[in-house]
């Protein structure tokens, strides 16, 4: 299990990996590209570039939502595509909605499953 980090000061991607392992089946690790993902089983929720940014593959009308907020824009990989979305990590209310985008997808996986 991945060490508890309290300072607010810790890295982005620490924080977020330890809030979003914390939920039950929840695992982290590389990815086949070196992201950093999260996974459900066998789905992933989402994954991270480093302390930068955090990726999404999300249902077209969660994504619709989701930008209109401008809580997310296109994916870089994918910029014509509904589904695929990014968020920027810059400071700590991006780290806070990271969390709150990942948890949301953590909630429709469980109820896939």
């Amino acid at each position: 299990m991945a060490p508890q980090h309290t300072q607010t000061d810790a890295r982005p991607s620490t924080r977020i990996t330890d809030e979003v392992t914390s939920w039950p089946g929840v695992t982290a690790g590389h990815g086949r590209r070196g992201e950093w993902s999260f996974r459900l089983g066998k789905r992933e929720i989402g994954h991270l570039h480093g302390d930068h940014a955090a990726h999404f593959m999300l249902p077209k009308d969660v994504f619709d939502d989701l930008l209109a907020q401008h809580r997310i824009t296109h994916h870089p990989v994918f910029p014509d595509r509904r589904g695929p979305g990014a968020r920027r990590i810059e400071d700590d209310r991006d780290v806070a909605d990271v969390i709150a985008i990942l948890r949301e997808q953590y909630e429709r996986a469980v109820r896939r499953s």
